[in-house]
């Protein structure tokens, strides 16, 4: 039986190979208008171990395998020669560098060129394969992206403090967005986080996010996946992620149709087994390349002054594609290699296993770590708020939640995870991403979700048995780093309820995290 995806391999040789990555599938890549489509060709490779060297969740897997066919096929169209690795193939040597020697070998290429990869480890890989090659290697800056490393660290430069709220309102009138002819904000403000912060009164009923049926080649890579990488994570049952280009139009066209009118009020907010609400669903595949950030923003501003969507969930939105993910990816490059080793708290805990099987009693976490299990998705404060914020009061190592974030979400790129999981969620690298740490005890989840409701847990006690263990960890996470908090101005208050706290006090609250941690099998060195 013909396969779905079918493309031979080269029968003459390249001048240069284009690399393209899983996560470069831009139809208006730099590469497209300097290859020579007689001369060159671009190389596409799947391999196990960019599943592996993480446990990746097996729809993120498929999403970056089935994409990356359906870009393959594209670019054939267009008529670029193309040299595709499957995942499947008996020669494939399943990781980038070898992969690269192999197809300079086979088609003599003298030149290799690619985008800036999304991980320092992958251009490690593939800047290596080029020197024992002895071909000339060119690395091109990223156009997916409003901002270059060499700007952002141009704009990091001298500043005490990377604060994203500044970049952002830079970037907003350097790219013309929202604000007025004199470079001020539309509607008087830059920022409306404090109109986002509603919570749900009832149960929400927002429109199902649009879902889509995997076409033949994407029941070939879930058929690959399955017999070559048994063993990863999570299941492919229920797949709908968006593969192509079309799809993932689609989908913008759904969001800012049917759910931008509502993101901002809700967007910080959670319900039980609502896993989307509001939210767009788009980053896995802006993230891959599908869509540029740029045409995001610019639709759900067209719907704004089209007065289709207020501007506070436009805005909301905006930053989060043109402010917030630009600053993350600077920090990673302008922090450089080493940023993802970071441990600011010297935390040193095994990560819990109910993350591989939401096997827990708190609703909250079962909720959320379920979310991911099943569908290697949830919104950014089932992420910071809830599944973050746990790991960081426990004593967790940032880079074990790092390693997670990275391989069970399918949005999961390391520019993005890293910064995201070391600088924010787990305050790991010393304060560059944010000022203080995202510490909260159960109140905040009790605030925004009805989590609580549904929960063995008393949202209102502090210790024993029955407390929230967000709770408990909360208030032993401040007493075990007051010393280190101590100079923060925008600690002081939660530093001084701590100081209220009597001896007997700090040692109860201290040794119920104690036996909290070793319930839930947070092992730290030392204890």
């Amino acid at each position: 039986m013909p396969r779905a995806f079918q493309i031979r391999p080269l029968r003459s040789g390249a001048a240069t190979l284009y690399i393209v990555l899983g996560d470069q599938l831009d139809r208006q890549s730099p590469i497209l208008g300097r290859l020579d489509s007689g001369a060159d060709a671009v190389l596409m490779m799947e391999v196990a171990r960019e599943s592996e060297h993480v446990p990746s969740h097996v729809q993120r897997t498929v999403l970056f395998l089935a994409a990356m066919r359906h870009h393959a096929l594209w670019l054939r169209d267009q008529g670029v020669r193309v040299e595709y690795v499957r995942i499947d193939d008996p020669a494939n040597t399943h990781a980038f560098g070898s992969e690269l020697a192999r197809a300079v070998e086979r088609l003599g290429a003298e030149r290799v060129v690619c985008v800036e990869p999304g991980e320092h480890r992958v251009r490690g890989e593939i800047e290596a394969a080029a020197v024992e090659a002895g071909i000339d290697l060119q690395i091109l800056d990223d156009t997916h992206f409003l901002t270059t490393p060499s700007e952002f660290s141009a704009w990091a430069k001298g500043r005490k403090q990377l604060t994203m709220e500044y970049f952002y309102r830079e970037q907003r009138r350097r790219l013309g967005m929202l604000v007025d002819e004199d470079g001020q904000p539309a509607g008087g403000s830059w920022n409306y986080d404090s109109d986002n912060r509603e919570s749900f009164k009832k149960t929400p009923r927002p429109r199902q996010a649009i879902e889509f049926e995997p076409d033949a080649i994407t029941h070939e890579v879930i058929q690959a996946v399955a017999e070559r990488l048994p063993g990863l994570p999570g299941s492919a049952d229920g797949f709908a992620w968006p593969v192509n280009r079309e799809q993932a139009v689609e989908a913008l066209d759904d969001f800012i149709e049917h759910r931008l009118g509502r993101f901002g009020p809700y967007e910080d907010a959670m319900w039980t087994e609502q896993r989307t609400l509001y939210h767009s669903r788009l980053s896995a595949a802006v993230n891959l390349h599908l869509l540029s950030p740029m045409e995001c923003a610019l639709r759900a501003t067209e719907a704004y002054e089209a007065g289709m969507a207020p501007l506070n969930s436009v805005e909301g939105f905006v930053r989060q594609h043109i402010g917030w993910r630009e600053f993350i990816r600077g920090v990673y490059f302008h922090e450089g290699a080493t940023y993802g080793d970071r441990n600011g708290l010297d935390d040193d805990g095994t990560l819990p296993d109910f993350y591989w099987d939401a096997d827990t009693d708190m609703a909250c976490m079962a909720d959320c770590t379920r979310s991911v299990i099943e569908d290697g998705y949830a919104h950014h404060i089932p992420r910071l708020m809830v599944m973050g914020n746990f790991a960081m009061l426990a004593g967790v190592s940032p880079q074990a939640v790092r390693d997670w974030y990275l391989g069970m979400y399918t949005d999961g790129v390391d520019w993005v995870t890293t910064p995201n999981v070391v600088g924010m969620s787990m305050h790991a690298d010393g304060g560059v991403v944010g000022t203080k740490p995202y510490a909260a005890s159960g109140k905040y989840i009790s605030r925004m979700s009805n989590y609580c409701e549904h929960c063995r847990y008393d949202i209102k006690k502090r210790t024993g048995d029955d407390a929230c263990p967000f709770n408990t960890l909360y208030w032993d996470f401040l007493i075990r780093h007051r010393e280190r908090f101590r100079k923060n101005n925008r600690m002081a208050m939660m530093l001084k309820n701590v100081d209220r706290l009597s001896d007997p006090q700090r040692v109860e609250i201290t040794l119920s995290a104690r036996s909290l941690r070793d319930r839930f099998g947070v092992t730290r060195a030392g204890t």
